[in-house]
């Protein structure tokens, strides 16, 4: 296998060649834009990672690869526009620098386009690849959906906010290693285990996300911090705020979720102050590690070789110390 950086930069070069010059530009130009804003390309390098752990060349596997980092864009383009982002990596949002109508309809087109690269393989493969591509598609709208609802619920349980952020974002990365496992040919049963160490690592990265939004660098994120707070996003750390703040404590942060004050910069500092100060920014951390080496315990069930493991282990640690 090769190191993490090496799966980048193919993966990158792979990309740059996809290149789409058709028209009307104003459908096109925005999903060019979207894809070279850069970010981390986790789910694609999962998939060539996934393919190789299986004993395949890992460039069999970048067409999926590719229809993974396509469809994760188009639900970025979607997801700002429902939150009203300004920012994606630093860099300002699709519907910001076109508008609305262009940013839906270049999502649409993103999810088309994103099915068209399972295309290039075989039949069989073909068949398993977009089945998985779809019922993983359709659970990310559901988690999309469940975390638009919560916004406006007063009893969302950590329970169900774990499982809302499984199928908003663990269930694609998942799905990503599978389907490097299924372009490698892996057998059933490893492509099962592949798909549990991925939504591990996904709920991880999630958490770690949630916890980055409130406690992030700005200068290093890519968002604006405090997005979720602003937005009234019932995180695992307003969860775990109310479960272990005092009646008071914890009717105050509901008042704070339950306002729009005019000056959004004293609503983050309060309600992060909370966060700290109940316990709720360590607990989130404590849960960001358990989802990790829960990831890690699947591997050691999987007939793989121990350098391929430590590989798997290092990625997965790189994403819970993450900054970005």
């Amino acid at each position: 296998m090769q190191a993490i950086d090496q799966y980048q930069n193919l993966f990158i070069s792979y990309l740059k060649k996809q290149s789409i010059v058709r028209e009307p530009k104003n459908l096109y130009d925005p999903i060019t834009y979207i894809l070279s804003l850069g970010g981390k390309r986790m789910r694609p390098v999962l998939t060539l990672m996934a393919a190789e752990v299986f004993d395949a060349d890992c460039v069999k596997a970048l067409p999926a690869a590719m229809a993974v980092e396509v469809f994760h864009n188009f639900s970025l383009v979607h997801d700002d526009i429902m939150d009203a982002a300004p920012l994606r990596r630093g860099s300002i949002t699709v519907h910001e620098k076109w508008d609305l109508n262009t940013g839906i309809l270049s999502g649409d087109a993103m999810l088309i386009l994103a099915y068209q690269y399972f295309e290039q393989y075989e039949p069989v493969v073909f068949m398993q690849l977009a089945q998985l591509f779809s019922k993983t598609a359709l659970e990310v709208c559901e988690g999309q959906q469940w975390d638009v609802d919560f916004e406006t619920r007063t009893d969302v349980t950590i329970a169900a906010y774990l499982k809302m952020i499984e199928y908003k974002t663990a269930v694609l990365v998942a799905a990503a290693m599978k389907m490097g496992a299924i372009v490698a040919g892996a057998s059933e049963q490893n492509a099962v285990l592949i798909y549990e160490f991925g939504l591990n690592l996904g709920l991880a990265f999630q958490l770690q996300d949630d916890y980055l939004d409130a406690f992030g660098d700005p200068a290093t994120f890519g968002k604006q911090v405090g997005g979720d707070i602003i937005e009234n996003k019932k995180t695992y750390l307003y969860l775990k705020a109310l479960e272990f703040s005092s009646d008071s404590v914890g009717r105050e942060l509901q008042d704070w979720f339950a306002s729009m004050p005019e000056s959004n910069s004293e609503k983050i500092n309060k309600v992060k102050e909370i966060f700290i100060n109940s316990g709720a920014s360590k607990a989130t951390q404590e849960a960001i590690q358990e989802y990790t080496f829960k990831a890690f315990e699947t591997l050691d069930k999987m007939n793989i070789g121990s350098d391929k493991k430590e590989i798997l282990k290092t990625f997965g640690t790189n994403l819970m110390q993450r900054s970005v």
